[in-house]
């Protein structure tokens, strides 16, 4: 492997995480540097993006390791995106960690593609309060703010009225805040799973001491090594996944019907997860990014719709198809200048799949092609009753 100039954007230096990537780097012989992403500004010109750094012209670097904390979610990506535009590769892309950091945005993703996570409702008025925490069944019931972390912002408020209460006086400081179902058989405890380019290198068990409800570590969590089944690795793959993030730590809740994705962290810590489980979390990270230093990310929606008539669509093979059964030559997808990129079949996701592949019910088709051509496969889709629980 080529030696690469590779940046760290990171306020804390001397931080267990940055230090811990900075030897990574240094290890494989790579050039390494730390700069704090609020020290660069940004020249958006035609033609010519470039970064300063402390009033100098930024010089040539290969890549990006993205550390932009919470607090600076805004100023930090918009560093990182300039740094996509002059064609760096950068670890995870700054609309991948910017999708993250909204907890409404990315828990309505993950219900948009299956994903398991506790029952969460958004309210901004004072009387839709009382009715979202009794739809939830009642207290007790999680509190959490949108921009929290680190456990920071979570609150778990044992009865309706301090629910209430707890909501009003957020509310009151104008704090946008999701009020969530609480999984009581979680019993204090969530699983932390590392995910590296599509695939699951490191996990821990987090468990809440005293009468504390939160497990993180920061919040005194004790850690211990855990081996996690097929379910909880598709889960933590699948929601890194949907977040556009090649490196993730998903929190996940053992719930009684499976894993119940709490967050997914685009930055995660790995001070505890390196020492209870013994993994190199960050050469791993390192590794990938060498693998990847060539393909930098693509914006599909920017390329792929350039052609007048021309664009993306996902095609649903609902019950009673004509296309169930049928291969996807037979179809004459090719004929219809209909491109299949990949095809979501439950858990599995089959990507470029042969024209010899045939269509089962319930596939989901991602495709590129003549929209008006798309627009006669897809099926209009019929209003869907809220089935209630009995009470």
């Amino acid at each position: 492997m080529q030696n690469m100039k590779i940046v760290i954007l990171s306020r804390g230096p001397r931080l267990y995480s940055t230090r811990r990537l900075r030897e990574a780097c240094k290890a494989r012989g790579h050039d390494v540097r730390v700069f704090n992403p609020l020290d660069f500004s940004i020249n958006v010109e035609k033609g010519n993006p470039e970064l300063f750094y402390k009033n100098k012209l930024f010089p040539h670097y290969d890549a990006v390791i993205p550390r932009v904390g919470a607090s600076i979610t805004f100023f930090g990506t918009a560093v990182l995106r300039q740094f996509q535009e002059m064609g760096l590769y950068c670890l995870n892309s700054s609309l991948g960690i910017a999708t993250a950091r909204d907890k409404l945005r990315s828990t309505q993703l993950l219900a948009r593609h299956n994903i398991g996570f506790p029952q969460t409702i958004f309210v901004k008025r004072k009387e839709s309060i009382l009715g979202a925490i009794e739809e939830l069944g009642g207290a007790p019931v999680v509190i959490k703010l949108l921009e929290g972390t680190q456990g920071i912002g979570v609150i778990l408020a044992d009865t309706n009225k301090v629910a209430e209460a707890i909501i009003e006086t957020l509310h009151s400081t104008k704090q946008n805040v999701l009020i969530q179902k609480f999984v009581k058989e979680s019993k204090g405890r969530d699983i932390r799973a590392i995910v590296v380019g599509g695939h699951v290198i490191a996990a821990m068990r987090r468990v809440a001491q005293g009468d504390e409800f939160r497990s993180n570590v920061h919040r005194g969590g004790r850690v211990e090594k855990v081996d996690l089944d097929e379910s909880y690795k598709r889960t933590a793959v699948r929601a890194a996944q949907i977040m556009g993030l090649n490196i993730a730590g998903v929190d996940m809740l053992e719930g009684d019907d499976g894993p119940q994705v709490m967050e997914v962290n685009s930055s995660p810590g790995l001070e505890g997860i390196e020492r209870a489980t013994g993994v190199d979390v960050a050469g791993a990270m390192v590794e990938f990014l060498e693998k990847q230093s060539n393909f930098p990310e693509i914006d599909l929606r920017q390329r792929l719709t350039l052609d007048k008539g021309y664009g993306v669509a996902e095609i649903h093979i609902l019950k009673n198809s004509e296309m169930i059964g049928k291969t996807i030559e037979e179809i004459g997808f090719r004929d219809k200048d209909i491109v299949i990129m990949s095809i979501k079949r439950e858990t599995t996701t089959i990507s470029n799949p042969k024209i010899t592949r045939d269509l089962q019910e319930g596939d989901l088709l991602l495709c590129f092609g003549k929209l008006e051509n798309m627009r006669s496969l897809i099926v209009q889709k019929r209003k869907r009753r809220r089935k209630r629980k009995a009470s």
